[in-house]
Protein backbone atom coordinates (compact mmCIF):
# COMPACT_ATOMS: atom_id res chain seq x y z
CA UNK A 1 0.00 0.00 0.00
CA UNK A 2 1.24 3.46 -0.56
CA UNK A 3 -0.96 5.38 2.03
CA UNK A 4 -2.30 3.67 5.00
CA UNK A 5 -4.11 5.33 7.70
CA UNK A 6 -5.79 3.35 10.84
CA UNK A 7 -7.40 4.35 13.15
CA UNK A 8 -6.86 8.27 12.70
CA UNK A 9 -8.16 10.76 15.09
CA UNK A 10 -7.29 14.38 15.81
CA UNK A 11 -8.44 16.72 18.53
CA UNK A 12 -8.36 20.78 18.49
CA UNK A 13 -8.82 21.20 22.01
CA UNK A 14 -12.09 19.22 22.99
CA UNK A 15 -13.19 19.39 19.29
CA UNK A 16 -12.45 16.26 16.92
CA UNK A 17 -11.82 17.71 13.39
CA UNK A 18 -10.78 13.61 12.37
CA UNK A 19 -12.54 11.07 14.28
CA UNK A 20 -11.34 7.58 13.64
CA UNK A 21 -11.19 6.80 10.10
CA UNK A 22 -9.16 4.58 8.13
CA UNK A 23 -8.57 3.84 4.47
CA UNK A 24 -5.65 2.43 2.04
CA UNK A 25 -4.77 3.73 -0.91
CA UNK A 26 -2.83 1.62 -3.82
CA UNK A 27 -0.04 2.65 -5.91
CA UNK A 28 -1.49 3.72 -9.23
CA UNK A 29 -4.48 5.00 -7.84
CA UNK A 30 -5.64 8.51 -7.73
CA UNK A 31 -8.30 9.20 -4.83
CA UNK A 32 -10.24 11.81 -4.39
CA UNK A 33 -10.87 13.01 -1.12
CA UNK A 34 -14.47 14.86 -0.53
CA UNK A 35 -16.20 16.47 2.08
CA UNK A 36 -18.02 19.90 2.98
CA UNK A 37 -15.74 22.52 4.16
CA UNK A 38 -14.72 21.77 7.85
CA UNK A 39 -14.82 18.10 7.53
CA UNK A 40 -11.48 17.20 7.75
CA UNK A 41 -10.05 17.15 4.52
CA UNK A 42 -6.96 19.47 4.87
CA UNK A 43 -6.31 17.82 8.34
CA UNK A 44 -6.38 14.60 6.73
CA UNK A 45 -3.68 15.64 4.45
CA UNK A 46 -1.43 17.51 6.93
CA UNK A 47 -1.47 14.47 9.03
CA UNK A 48 -0.59 12.36 6.25
CA UNK A 49 2.04 14.52 5.16
CA UNK A 50 3.89 14.95 7.85
CA UNK A 51 3.02 18.68 8.77
CA UNK A 52 1.02 18.13 11.75
CA UNK A 53 0.65 15.29 14.69
CA UNK A 54 -2.04 13.07 14.79
CA UNK A 55 -4.12 12.95 18.52
CA UNK A 56 -3.99 9.11 17.92
CA UNK A 57 -3.78 6.38 15.35
CA UNK A 58 -1.04 5.56 12.65
CA UNK A 59 -0.15 6.68 9.17
CA UNK A 60 2.30 4.86 7.12
CA UNK A 61 3.55 6.19 3.28
CA UNK A 62 5.50 3.30 1.60
CA UNK A 63 5.60 1.21 4.37
CA UNK A 64 7.35 4.21 6.64
CA UNK A 65 5.45 5.59 9.62
CA UNK A 66 4.89 9.53 9.27
CA UNK A 67 5.60 11.54 11.94
CA UNK A 68 6.99 14.90 12.16
CA UNK A 69 10.54 14.62 12.10
CA UNK A 70 10.22 11.70 9.47
CA UNK A 71 12.20 12.75 6.21
CA UNK A 72 12.32 9.68 5.11
CA UNK A 73 8.66 10.08 4.27
CA UNK A 74 8.90 13.23 3.08
CA UNK A 75 11.26 12.45 0.43
CA UNK A 76 8.45 9.95 -0.92
CA UNK A 77 6.15 12.50 -0.98
CA UNK A 78 5.02 15.86 -3.41
CA UNK A 79 2.64 17.76 -1.03
CA UNK A 80 0.46 20.96 -2.77
CA UNK A 81 -1.00 22.65 0.05
CA UNK A 82 -4.85 24.23 -0.60
CA UNK A 83 -2.96 27.79 0.17
CA UNK A 84 0.20 27.19 -1.71
CA UNK A 85 2.95 28.89 -0.27
CA UNK A 86 5.45 30.52 -2.17
CA UNK A 87 8.63 32.77 -2.23
CA UNK A 88 6.61 35.71 -3.95
CA UNK A 89 9.64 38.12 -4.76
CA UNK A 90 11.47 34.55 -6.37
CA UNK A 91 11.41 34.40 -10.20
CA UNK A 92 10.22 31.14 -10.98
CA UNK A 93 13.40 29.24 -12.31
CA UNK A 94 14.99 30.60 -9.13
CA UNK A 95 12.10 29.45 -6.33
CA UNK A 96 12.15 25.87 -9.17
CA UNK A 97 15.96 25.39 -7.91
CA UNK A 98 15.99 26.28 -4.48
CA UNK A 99 13.24 23.79 -3.92
CA UNK A 100 15.51 21.53 -5.84
CA UNK A 101 18.39 21.90 -3.61
CA UNK A 102 16.17 21.46 -0.69
CA UNK A 103 15.72 17.95 -2.06
CA UNK A 104 19.40 17.70 -3.26
CA UNK A 105 18.27 16.65 -6.93
CA UNK A 106 21.13 15.79 -9.42
CA UNK A 107 21.02 17.26 -12.69
CA UNK A 108 18.92 20.20 -11.12
CA UNK A 109 18.77 22.79 -13.90
CA UNK A 110 17.88 19.44 -16.22
CA UNK A 111 14.77 18.64 -13.81
CA UNK A 112 13.88 21.94 -14.02
CA UNK A 113 13.79 22.43 -17.37
CA UNK A 114 12.02 18.97 -17.38
CA UNK A 115 9.03 20.50 -14.46
CA UNK A 116 8.93 24.00 -16.26
CA UNK A 117 7.88 21.99 -19.78
CA UNK A 118 5.28 19.79 -17.89
CA UNK A 119 3.32 22.50 -15.72
CA UNK A 120 3.64 24.83 -19.12
CA UNK A 121 5.62 27.40 -17.29
CA UNK A 122 7.97 28.46 -20.29
CA UNK A 123 6.73 32.04 -21.02
CA UNK A 124 6.71 32.46 -16.55
CA UNK A 125 10.05 30.59 -16.14
CA UNK A 126 11.97 34.31 -15.87
CA UNK A 127 8.87 36.26 -14.22
CA UNK A 128 8.34 37.29 -10.56
CA UNK A 129 5.91 34.63 -8.71
CA UNK A 130 4.20 37.43 -7.12
CA UNK A 131 3.22 38.76 -10.87
CA UNK A 132 2.23 35.92 -11.57
CA UNK A 133 -1.90 35.07 -12.04
CA UNK A 134 -3.35 32.77 -9.51
CA UNK A 135 -3.24 29.96 -12.23
CA UNK A 136 0.07 30.07 -12.89
CA UNK A 137 0.89 30.34 -9.40
CA UNK A 138 -0.68 26.79 -8.93
CA UNK A 139 1.19 25.51 -11.37
CA UNK A 140 4.58 26.91 -9.80
CA UNK A 141 3.18 24.76 -7.02
CA UNK A 142 2.26 21.70 -8.62
CA UNK A 143 6.00 21.87 -10.05
CA UNK A 144 7.72 21.78 -6.79
CA UNK A 145 5.66 19.13 -5.50
CA UNK A 146 7.07 16.55 -7.83
CA UNK A 147 10.36 18.11 -8.68
CA UNK A 148 11.55 15.34 -6.55
CA UNK A 149 9.72 12.65 -8.22
CA UNK A 150 8.29 11.61 -5.26
CA UNK A 151 6.10 8.08 -5.18
CA UNK A 152 3.18 10.30 -3.31
CA UNK A 153 1.27 12.98 -4.51
CA UNK A 154 -0.96 15.09 -1.88
CA UNK A 155 -3.23 17.99 -3.66
CA UNK A 156 -5.55 20.35 -1.87
CA UNK A 157 -7.45 22.02 -4.64
CA UNK A 158 -4.86 21.73 -6.90
CA UNK A 159 -7.02 22.92 -9.94
CA UNK A 160 -8.29 25.87 -8.01
CA UNK A 161 -8.44 29.85 -9.81
CA UNK A 162 -7.37 27.94 -13.31
CA UNK A 163 -9.22 28.71 -16.38
CA UNK A 164 -11.19 25.95 -18.51
CA UNK A 165 -7.86 25.74 -20.89
CA UNK A 166 -5.50 25.55 -18.04
CA UNK A 167 -7.94 23.08 -16.45
CA UNK A 168 -8.11 20.63 -18.64
CA UNK A 169 -4.38 20.65 -18.66
CA UNK A 170 -3.62 20.16 -15.46
CA UNK A 171 -6.35 17.17 -14.98
CA UNK A 172 -4.30 15.67 -17.62
CA UNK A 173 -0.77 16.00 -16.13
CA UNK A 174 -2.84 15.07 -12.94
CA UNK A 175 -3.88 11.66 -14.89
CA UNK A 176 -0.68 11.22 -16.56
CA UNK A 177 1.34 11.25 -12.90
CA UNK A 178 -1.43 8.87 -11.44
CA UNK A 179 0.16 6.29 -13.89
CA UNK A 180 3.04 6.17 -12.17
CA UNK A 181 2.38 7.36 -8.36
CA UNK A 182 -0.37 7.69 -6.19
CA UNK A 183 -2.43 11.01 -6.02
CA UNK A 184 -4.61 11.86 -3.19
CA UNK A 185 -6.71 14.83 -3.94
CA UNK A 186 -9.35 16.97 -2.50
CA UNK A 187 -11.63 18.93 -4.59
CA UNK A 188 -15.40 20.39 -4.86
CA UNK A 189 -15.79 20.38 -8.28
CA UNK A 190 -17.41 17.16 -9.27
CA UNK A 191 -16.93 17.26 -12.80
CA UNK A 192 -13.08 17.25 -11.93
CA UNK A 193 -13.22 13.78 -9.64
CA UNK A 194 -15.24 11.90 -12.29
CA UNK A 195 -12.58 12.84 -15.11
CA UNK A 196 -9.51 11.91 -12.85
CA UNK A 197 -10.69 10.23 -9.68
CA UNK A 198 -10.36 6.40 -9.85
CA UNK A 199 -12.15 6.50 -6.44
CA UNK A 200 -13.32 8.47 -4.06
CA UNK A 201 -13.67 8.75 -0.18
CA UNK A 202 -15.95 11.34 1.23
CA UNK A 203 -15.56 12.20 4.62
CA UNK A 204 -18.49 14.07 7.00
CA UNK A 205 -18.02 16.24 10.08
CA UNK A 206 -14.47 14.22 10.40
CA UNK A 207 -16.00 10.30 9.69
CA UNK A 208 -15.72 8.38 6.65
CA UNK A 209 -19.32 8.31 5.13
CA UNK A 210 -18.28 6.59 1.61
CA UNK A 211 -15.44 4.67 0.02
CA UNK A 212 -16.04 3.69 -3.84
CA UNK A 213 -15.53 3.82 -7.18
CA UNK A 214 -17.18 7.03 -8.22
CA UNK A 215 -19.84 4.91 -10.94
CA UNK A 216 -20.70 2.63 -7.42
CA UNK A 217 -21.63 5.95 -5.50
CA UNK A 218 -23.86 6.88 -8.63
CA UNK A 219 -25.59 3.90 -8.83
CA UNK A 220 -27.90 2.78 -5.50
CA UNK A 221 -28.13 -0.99 -5.22
CA UNK A 222 -31.27 -2.69 -6.77
CA UNK A 223 -32.45 0.66 -8.01
CA UNK A 224 -33.17 1.62 -11.29
CA UNK A 225 -34.72 4.70 -12.89
CA UNK A 226 -35.67 5.19 -16.43
CA UNK A 227 -36.96 8.58 -18.55
CA UNK A 228 -38.84 7.62 -21.13
CA UNK A 229 -41.13 9.45 -23.40
CA UNK A 230 -43.90 7.91 -25.24
CA UNK A 231 -45.24 9.35 -28.66
CA UNK A 232 -49.16 9.51 -26.66
CA UNK A 233 -50.37 10.44 -23.38
CA UNK A 234 -51.03 8.06 -20.95
CA UNK A 235 -51.76 7.65 -17.37
CA UNK A 236 -50.13 7.05 -13.95
CA UNK A 237 -52.11 4.41 -13.06
CA UNK A 238 -51.67 2.36 -16.17
CA UNK A 239 -47.45 2.77 -16.20
CA UNK A 240 -47.95 1.60 -11.97
CA UNK A 241 -48.95 -2.12 -13.67
CA UNK A 242 -45.66 -2.59 -15.45
CA UNK A 243 -43.47 -5.61 -13.61
CA UNK A 244 -41.89 -4.15 -10.45
CA UNK A 245 -42.59 -0.73 -10.71
CA UNK A 246 -41.94 1.12 -7.77
CA UNK A 247 -43.01 4.47 -8.37
CA UNK A 248 -44.19 6.76 -10.97
CA UNK A 249 -43.26 10.31 -11.75
CA UNK A 250 -44.49 12.46 -14.40
CA UNK A 251 -42.51 15.06 -16.01
CA UNK A 252 -43.23 18.31 -18.28
CA UNK A 253 -46.35 16.68 -20.30
CA UNK A 254 -48.36 13.28 -20.09
CA UNK A 255 -45.85 11.54 -22.15
CA UNK A 256 -42.86 12.12 -20.31
CA UNK A 257 -42.24 9.89 -16.93
CA UNK A 258 -39.91 8.95 -14.43
CA UNK A 259 -40.25 5.13 -13.66
CA UNK A 260 -38.38 4.02 -11.06
CA UNK A 261 -37.94 -0.23 -9.79
CA UNK A 262 -36.67 -2.11 -7.63
CA UNK A 263 -36.58 -5.74 -9.57
CA UNK A 264 -33.03 -6.89 -11.27
CA UNK A 265 -34.23 -7.29 -14.37
CA UNK A 266 -33.51 -4.28 -16.69
CA UNK A 267 -36.63 -2.17 -16.72
CA UNK A 268 -36.68 -1.16 -19.89
CA UNK A 269 -37.35 -4.51 -21.21
CA UNK A 270 -40.33 -4.45 -19.46
CA UNK A 271 -41.61 -0.65 -20.36
CA UNK A 272 -40.85 -1.94 -23.84
CA UNK A 273 -42.86 -4.48 -23.82
CA UNK A 274 -45.99 -2.55 -21.88
CA UNK A 275 -45.87 -0.13 -24.82
CA UNK A 276 -46.03 -2.41 -27.80
CA UNK A 277 -49.02 -3.82 -26.04
CA UNK A 278 -50.65 -1.05 -25.63
CA UNK A 279 -49.77 0.45 -29.24
CA UNK A 280 -46.96 3.02 -27.96
CA UNK A 281 -44.15 4.02 -29.41
CA UNK A 282 -40.96 5.03 -26.98
CA UNK A 283 -39.36 8.04 -28.60
CA UNK A 284 -36.72 8.25 -25.88
CA UNK A 285 -36.21 5.61 -23.15
CA UNK A 286 -32.77 5.87 -20.62
CA UNK A 287 -31.27 4.67 -17.68
CA UNK A 288 -30.90 7.77 -15.13
CA UNK A 289 -28.48 7.78 -13.08
CA UNK A 290 -27.20 10.29 -10.04
CA UNK A 291 -24.77 13.00 -10.04
CA UNK A 292 -21.72 12.81 -8.09
CA UNK A 293 -23.24 15.97 -6.78
CA UNK A 294 -26.30 14.46 -5.98
CA UNK A 295 -24.79 11.69 -3.98
CA UNK A 296 -22.50 14.19 -2.37
CA UNK A 297 -25.40 16.40 -1.23
CA UNK A 298 -27.22 12.92 0.24
CA UNK A 299 -24.11 11.75 1.85
CA UNK A 300 -22.92 14.60 3.71
CA UNK A 301 -26.14 16.72 4.17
Amino acid sequence: MSIEVKNLTKFYGEQAAVHDISFTINKGEIVGFLGPNGAGKSTTMKIITGFIPSTSGEVKVCGSIVDLDNLETRQKIGYLPENNPLYLDMYVREYLEFVGKIYKIKNLKQRVDEMIQQVGLELEQNKQIGTLSKGYRQRVGLAQAIIHDPEVLILDEPTSGLDPNQLVEIRELIKKIGKEKTVMLSTHIMQEVKAICDRVIIIKRGNIVADDLAENLQHEENMQVVYVEFDKEISKNQLNKIAGVSKVQGLENANTWLIESTNPEDLRKAIAAFAQKNDLLTLTIRKEEKTLEEVFKELTK
